[in-house]
């Protein structure tokens, strides 16, 4: 490896020990990106729940449902059977897919991709905006917040841009492989017809990669050069053609990194514990690559001075980050008792919302649910692991998702609150539920509702930044210690998780 190279890999691994909490809020604000999004379809959810429940059609269908067999039969040894029970379906989902209802989902699904794309470049300016900061020893965050301001609309054009180049070469490669197989099957060589069409799909995923590998550096150098859209491509080529061994690596580290990730990821999908891989994706993956990119073009431009390392060692360190994130969790709840006293009665409310909203509808076998026959096959170790993963990345969504003006916490908590009130009204064992929720629910609920605090928080700063109430400086004190107190959330998801898989399935078995 080069000393260009070596010194790039050396500067990722001094940002991520140096201060990490000022860079990685934009990444976890990234994982959020999709609880802001779905806002919308959730908001048309409960209005085509609340039309169907006052035309009627929502009590027919569940008429309809409580008079079909929950178990269908099985449709390879009795297929006229199974045929004639999923006959029997037809007339509820006419009752619940009606036309409004069906227009109501697609706008739904049209404005959260909108608020996605939209999102994209705004959040991805950030995040290389904050490495770019980091990389030349700066505070990231408030580097990651003015970029926003300054690039987001040069981010959104490169991605459409991106978007249209891909859209060109695809439907090129269709055409030209209609024509290639229609006129060699005309002249009755179909055979050197597909030999040409596999050769032109070499020729299309090369083009595909050529696209996406200058794409890739586009946005670096917008950041680095402060550079326009098509002066980003420009830039780009020159650095591929001037370091191309650079470039080869961060392709090859990239490349590699997503298999892995995606090989690690079947191994956990196998065990039921996929969920911790959206941890390593959002705290060490997508950070690291944005880095690594970042910090090689930065070398190119000679602009490349990162933080030194901390002679703390990575044990203490981290040890140190423990207590910080406990330390910053409890005095975040001391200094909020009306934010969290509100989230306490919106979870409760929604609670009792879900349990009479399904209060009706009880003793219909299809809605029945049943907290033993979810625990098995339970694995604990796999089990915590899963439990603490997707516990851990709710939080962060829930509290980052709350900078859009508190709405989306706000929803996710509701949501979550309604959920829980309707499973428990359905389960058909109720104190054995209960039993198994008291242990680990003594952590787990107060670090759910602290993170929902937390996010009605950020959107107040927000709210109070872009007004111009706060600095950037102190916007950026708060996106730390965010960070920070979800950090202390994360410990007491951790202690949930351990008592959810070890304990919680199996102390209260011989009283049931």
């Amino acid at each position: 490896m080069s000393r260009s190279l070596s010194d790039a890999v050396a500067s990722v691994g001094a940002v991520f020990r140096n201060r990490p909490s000022d860079f990685l809020p934009v990444y976890l604000l990234g994982a959020a990106t999709p609880a802001i999004a779905r806002v919308v379809p959730f908001l048309a959810a409960v209005v085509s729940y609340l039309y169907l429940l006052t035309t009627g059609r929502l009590d027919a269908a569940l008429d309809q449902l409580a008079a079909i067999d929950t178990s269908p039969p099985d449709p390879e040894a009795e297929p006229e059977a199974f045929e004639a029970w999923a006959e029997g379906l037809v007339p509820v989902m006419e009752q619940l897919m009606t036309p409004a209802v069906a227009a109501l989902f697609l706008v739904s699904l049209a404005g959260m991709i909108l608020i996605l794309i939209v999102l994209s470049p705004i959040v991805s300016a950030a995040q290389l905006s904050a490495s770019y900061g980091r990389l030349r020893d700066e505070r990231g965050l408030v580097a990651g917040i003015a970029g926003v301001r300054r690039y987001s609309l040069r981010f959104l054009a490169l991605y459409l841009l991106e978007v249209i180049l891909w859209l060109i070469i695809g439907a090129g490669f269709v055409a030209v492989m209609m024509a290639i197989v229609g006129g060699f099957a005309v002249a009755g060589v179909p055979i050197l017809g597909v030999l040409v069409a596999l050769l032109a799909s070499f020729v299309a995923i090369a083009a595909f990669a050529v696209v996406r590998a200058v794409f890739a550096f586009a946005p670096v150098a917008v950041v680095v050069d402060d550079a326009g859209v098509f002066g980003s491509l420009s830039a780009t080529g020159s650095f591929v053609r001037s370091r191309p061994v650079g470039a080869l690596f961060y392709y090859a580290i990239s490349v590699g990194s997503i298999v892995s990730l995606v090989f690690v990821s079947g191994i956990l999908a196998f065990i039921e514990a996929a969920a911790a891989v959206s941890l390593l994706t959002v705290f060490l993956l997508w950070p690291a690559l944005d880095l690594l990119k970042t910090a090689i073009y930065c070398d190119y431009r000679g602009r490349l001075t990162p933080p030194p390392s901390p002679e703390r060692s990575v044990r203490t360190q981290f040890r140190d980050g423990v207590e910080r994130g406990w330390s910053e969790m409890t005095s975040f709840v001391r200094a909020t008792p009306i934010t969290h006293a509100v989230v306490v009665a919106l979870a409760v409310v929604s609670f009792w919302a879900g349990w009479r909203a399904a209060d009706p509808y009880t003793g219909i076998g299809a809605l029945e649910a049943s907290i033993g026959a979810r625990l098995e096959g339970h694995i604990p170790p796999a089990a915590a692991l899963e439990f603490f993963g997707n516990n851990w990345m709710v939080a962060i969504m829930t509290a980052f998702s709350g900078l859009a003006l508190v709405v989306p916490a706000i929803i996710s908590l509701l949501f979550n609150g309604v959920f829980m009130g309707v499973l428990s009204r359905f389960e058909v064992e109720p104190m054995e539920l209960l039993a198994f929720v008291i242990p680990h629910g003594i952590f787990e609920i107060p670090a759910i509702l602290i993170a929902s605090a937390l996010g009605i928080s950020l959107g107040v700063t927000f709210w109070r930044a872009a007004r111009g109430k706060i600095s950037r400086v102190a916007f950026a004190d708060e996106l730390e210690r965010a960070f920070w107190v979800l950090v202390g959330v994360g410990i007491l998801l951790a202690i949930a998780a351990f008592v959810e898989g070890f304990v919680s399935p199996y102390y209260y078995q011989p009283f049931f």
